[in-house]
């Protein structure tokens, strides 16, 4: 049996069983979301491989109150009106942490949202960071971050270890890899078969039971390839419906319907934009970037590879800025806080804003790591933090620039460069 690999999501989950009597675990399929909730459960219930559990669920007849409990019911959108059972089982028994119900897919607002106050609280699961994966020692928190602490270490090369070309081919292993628990320990060229066959998966199955209307599996493979060129962009859905070879208001309403079907089984999460006060009339945009759960399923919709990728870039860069959203989302949710983008008018981007409840946020520029793209990283950095009216949105909890290898340090300006493999929760 493979070894559990602890996630960011262990103490958020054990907290919401301490306070709320269901706790609802939900992300895309593969993440691990099950085995994450087996750590927490007394007892279980797998509704996607058990058909007698099913039915009894469906006639009403599961044992719900007998325990033990925290009872996990896995893949519970399955059975239809489950969910009336076990908010009434939970008011009955009365107690918080009685049941954990995951899911791959996001059921029909109105089952949830029906008397679920009080009594349900969400936890979202992404593909595995590189810090839950181990490729990052995360020694440069966000945590830490927020609160202004910026302590880089030096740790001088030992004789083995491998040059910045080395290093950037071992992060595309990382990217192409992916998060899923399943692939840690596969080679990158098998990896990518997984994430193709997952592709094709949702393509042929996920989507049309998450839409309800008749597709196309060549469309949605389609707007997933686009989705992917596409990566961190603010692409239209003009945009997007002509890259796929058609642009007509009729493909545009099938890409919308579509992204929406992407979005409730969890493989696409568009990256909203900030709405910081700003100093100047300056007008933000408001478009959304685009992209997929994981960096591995981007690659995989583009059939790139390692040399491919290597050789390639501007596409790696839009690659390793997702590959950094995802990890920053991840770090951000154990943080109460939320990824945004910023861009303005003026013209100036900011690839990531990392707002916390409390209203602190944190600033962040994506780039490969040259000389040349951290200096103008930085510049982007000061240039936003001067633009902000910190009399209300208060000033910049930390300006980072996240890099693709080297180790951490601090400029004179203030602004702090982290390699990837140094960042974590």
């Amino acid at each position: 049996m493979r070894k559990y690999l602890p996630r960011v999501v262990d103490d958020q989950i054990a907290g919401k069983l301490r306070s709320i009597p269901v706790v609802l675990v939900e992300g895309t399929r593969g993440c691990g979301k099950t085995t994450t909730s087996q750590q927490f459960a007394a007892s279980e219930v797998l509704f996607d491989e058990d058909e007698t559990a099913r039915g009894h669920a469906a006639q009403g007849t599961l044992p719900l109150l007998g325990g033990p409990h925290p009872m996990l019911l896995d893949e519970w959108p399955l059975v239809p009106g489950l969910w009336d059972r076990v908010r009434r089982a939970s008011d009955r028994l009365g107690r918080p942490g009685s049941f954990i119900l995951s899911a791959s897919a996001q059921p029909a607002d109105y089952i949830t949202t029906h008397s679920g106050v009080g009594r349900m609280g969400r936890v979202r699961m992404r593909p595995m960071s590189l810090w839950e994966s181990g490729a990052s020692n995360g020694t440069m928190s966000l945590s830490r971050l927020f609160e202004g602490e910026f302590k880089a270490v030096y740790r001088p090369r030992s004789g083995g270890d491998g040059t910045p070309e080395d290093e950037l081919r071992e992060l595309i292993d990382w990217l192409l890899r992916g998060g899923w628990p399943l692939t840690q320990e596969m080679e990158a060229r098998d990896a990518q078969d997984y994430a193709r066959d997952y592709l094709d998966e949702v393509a042929r199955v996920d989507v049309p039971k998450a839409s309800g209307a008749r597709h196309s599996p060549l469309s949605v493979r389609r707007l997933l390839a686009s989705l992917a060129r596409n990566s961190a962009s603010e692409a239209s859905l003009t945009t997007l419906a002509a890259d796929m070879g058609t642009d007509d208001a009729a493909s545009r309403q099938t890409v919308s319907i579509y992204l929406d079907a992407l979005t409730s089984v969890f493989l696409y999460e568009s990256q909203p934009a900030w709405k910081g006060r700003l100093l100047s009339r300056t007008t933000l945009r408001s478009a959304p970037k685009h992209h997929l759960v994981d960096p591995s399923l981007a690659a995989a919709a583009l059939g790139a590879g390692v040399e491919g990728l290597f050789d390639d870039r501007p596409a790696l860069g839009l690659l390793f800025e997702s590959m950094a959203t995802r990890d920053l989302r991840v770090y951000a949710q154990a943080n109460r806080s939320t990824v945004y983008h910023y861009r303005d008018k003026a013209g100036l981007e900011i690839d990531a804003i990392v707002e916390r409840d409390d209203g602190r946020w944190i600033a962040v520029e994506v780039k490969l790591g040259t000389p040349q793209a951290i200096e103008a990283a930085a510049q982007s950095l000061l240039a936003l933090s001067a633009k902000v009216d910190t009399s209300v949105t208060g000033p910049p909890a930390a300006l980072v620039v996240v890099t693709s290898t080297g180790q951490p340090y601090l400029r004179a300006d203030g602004v702090g460069v982290v390699p990837i493999a140094s960042l974590g929760p």
